[in-house]
């Protein structure tokens, strides 16, 4: 629908009813804190709340990344969505009449609004009328099979609106249509009843079948899915896409499941709605399904907002059908996980299970065991390349190999990269430890080439796409190593984080820097001096690799120093600069980039104000990325001693003097 222009005596009567802690609440997880709320920062990465909203001033702020405004703006934002949409659906959820500055249009806008009202009123409607059915005689074999097959309480079958679509061809039909009166087209619209053939009057979409609402996160039904009671084909049957119900967009119970997900900073995802059902009745709820789709992009950005650590693990069925699934979702994320924007492990269930045959024989904390140690996505894939695989042979031991550098080769961290390698070359030496550096060695050959070149002998459009975020990842990593290593040079470290507020935007390595200062904390309280010389970092991170074990695996080679990373500790002052620098380049770059899409995409007559605040906001990342890059070719000298610092700025296209 495209959108009018709102008259201004509109947007100012939402302006003055909207209530922004009601809107930021249903994407961020907000807790009271004196007149005001705090929670995570979904505009960045944010290691701890540091994003503030206040119902006195209708006001969030990040003290963190700078982002703030009303709530048009967080809409805007966090959406990438226009004013005029952003109004519109504000008015509509707190139904402001509507005016346009174009008369002629008010009646469509005003048609448009009414259909999706009538389309939650009818949906809402039919949720009750299966709850309904549920519980009459017709319904006995869906609700027997509910608390005898699959264990459920009344609570749980209360809680998720389960119900039953009679088996009659026009049994909802009468019911919204001839008794509730209706119009025909509306129920179409809402998915809920077929046309026949040759336009010959409409059938129900669902019958016979066990009914599951799906819900919107302001807990609106908006779809249903239905899963046959016989041997009716296909097993699972979802609503159409309509006005209301994109499954590529939405989850399955993540209404229910997102506070959770925030209380304890992990999102797990499994296939099938009686998964989820099964896993919250048995207390874990921090849990979705994809809707018979495989899992999108857009579906793990929505869980992204509500975990601190981007931690997502997937429980897929280990059938090859649940492999493939987990494969598509690997490969839909895969850039993002390359990154280190999200914390992809893949969980498979013993002897093949899916999490709800695994509940009926184990408890909870037996499923809570198995998510706490599921492994890392490319660990999952490594262990899929060399299953069943006989090394011996030539054949499989050359394709083995392959496989190994085409994973490696997208890996973005050069750390990482050589972690994999080394454990890849221990795997493919059948025992013999002899072998070990010989297969590194080559293995790390292929990769290289790998990532310089594609198959067909262009440039990886990947590589390009995740430079920044590789160079963020050592900037970062060599800053913490001269930390842990140098201890005289600690402050400057803290002072050149601080000075510019600079954070470590990678998850890991926001891990450690927690550890490293809580430790700092426990032995100032303990001995009370704020020296920072005289603790020994690296022998307490290894004493808590025990207990976080899982964790410490992305951060356990900055303990060790080999020659190249030796050199940069001679150099310790300018390497401190340098990174700080490639740190704060890269968070120019990407605040350029956020502030020109939204200044793009801003009505400059109907927010000409935020249109102007968008423009001196990029204009300023503009000026201070220009900055940098003079600064930089001082010492480049120097700093291109250390080869990561030279790559950087030769790939942002900045000459050498």
């Amino acid at each position: 629908m495209e959108i009018p222009r709102l008259h201004p005596d509109t947007i100012e009567q939402v302006k003055q009813r909207v209530d922004i802690v009601d809107v930021v609440s249903e994407y961020v997880v907000l807790r009271k804190q004196g007149k005001d709320f705090v929670g995570l920062c979904p505009f960045h990465d944010d290691k701890s709340p540091s994003f503030s909203v206040s119902p006195s001033k209708q006001f969030y702020y990040c003290f963190s990344c700078g982002a703030g405004g009303n709530a048009f703006k967080f809409l805007m934002e966090l959406g990438k969505r226009s004013f005029g949409e952003v109004v519109l659906d504000l008015a509509k959820r707190y139904q402001v009449p509507l005016q346009t500055l174009e008369p002629a249009q008010r009646q469509e806008l005003q048609r448009q609004i009414s259909l999706r009202e009538q389309l939650y009123e009818i949906l809402a409607l039919t949720a009750r009328f299966y709850e309904h059915a549920l519980h009459q005689a017709t319904g006995e074999g869906a609700l027997r099979y509910l608390q005898a097959d699959r264990g459920l309480s009344q609570a749980t079958i209360q809680q998720f609106q389960l119900g039953y679509a009679p088996a009659g061809w026009q049994t909802l039909y009468g019911y919204l249509i001839e008794q509730k009166h209706y119009p025909v087209e509306l129920v179409e619209k809402a998915g809920l009843v077929v046309p026949r053939q040759g336009n010959n009057g409409y059938y129900d979409r669902f019958r016979d079948r066990l009914m599951i609402p799906i819900h919107d996160l302001q807990g609106r039904v908006i779809g249903f899915g239905g899963r046959s009671l016989g041997d009716e084909q296909p097993k699972y049957l979802n609503s159409p896409e309509t006005e209301l119900f994109d499954k590529g967009k939405t989850l399955f119970a993540l209404d229910k499941a997102r506070a959770a997900i925030a209380k304890q900073d992990k999102a797990v995802v499994v296939e099938g709605y009686f998964d989820v059902i099964a896993l919250h009745a048995a207390g874990i709820v921090n849990v979705v399904a994809s809707l018979g789709t495989a899992l999108s992009l857009a579906q793990v950005r929505q869980l992204l907002r509500y975990t601190e650590s981007k931690q997502v693990v997937l429980n897929f069925d280990a059938d090859a059908a649940g492999t493939k699934a987990a494969e598509r979702a690997i490969g839909e994320v895969a850039d993002l996980a390359y990154q280190g924007a999200v914390k992809l492990r893949i969980l498979t269930i013993p002897e093949g299970k899916d999490p709800d045959e695994f509940l009926k024989h184990h408890a909870a904390d037996d499923y809570q065991a198995l998510l706490d140690d599921a492994p890392l996505w490319l660990d999952w894939q490594l262990q899929a390349i060399f299953a069943d695989r006989n090394l011996r042979q030539a054949d499989q031991f050359q394709q083995a190999t392959q496989d190994v550098v085409k994973l490696l080769g997208d890996i973005a961290n050069a750390d990482t990269r050589t972690h994999y390698v080394r454990q890849c070359a221990e795997l493919l030496s059948n025992g013999d430890s002899r072998l070990v550096p010989l297969l590194a060695e080559n293995l790390l050959a292929q990769v290289r080439r790998q990532r310089r070149r594609s198959p067909e002998g262009k440039e990886s459009p990947k590589i390009a796409k995740v430079s920044l975020v590789e160079f963020l990842e050592q900037a970062e990593a060599t800053l913490l190593r001269i930390y842990l290593h140098s201890p005289d040079y600690r402050q400057q470290v803290v002072d050149a984080l601080e000075e510019r507020d600079l954070p470590f935007s990678l998850s890991h390595h926001r891990f450690l820097w927690r550890q490293i200062r809580d430790i700092e904390q426990a032995s100032s309280t303990d001995s009370g001096s704020d020296d920072l010389t005289s603790i020994d970092l690296v022998g307490q991170l290894r004493d808590r690799c025990a207990e976080f074990a899982g964790a410490f695996n992305q951060v356990d080679h900055l303990f060790q120093l080999e020659e190249k990373t030796q050199r940069d500790l001679l150099r310790t002052p300018l390497v401190i600069k340098a990174a700080s620098d490639c740190l704060e380049r890269v968070m120019c770059e990407k605040r350029y980039r956020h502030f020109s899409d939204l200044w793009q995409q801003t009505d400059f007559v109907t927010s000409a104000d935020l249109s102007q605040y968008y423009y001196k906001q990029l204009y300023a990342e503009k000026k201070r990325m220009e900055e940098l890059d003079r600064q930089r070719s001082i010492t480049f000298a120097e700093l291109a001693q250390t080869p990561w610092i030279g790559e950087f700025y030769e790939t942002l296209g900045i000459p050498k003097g």
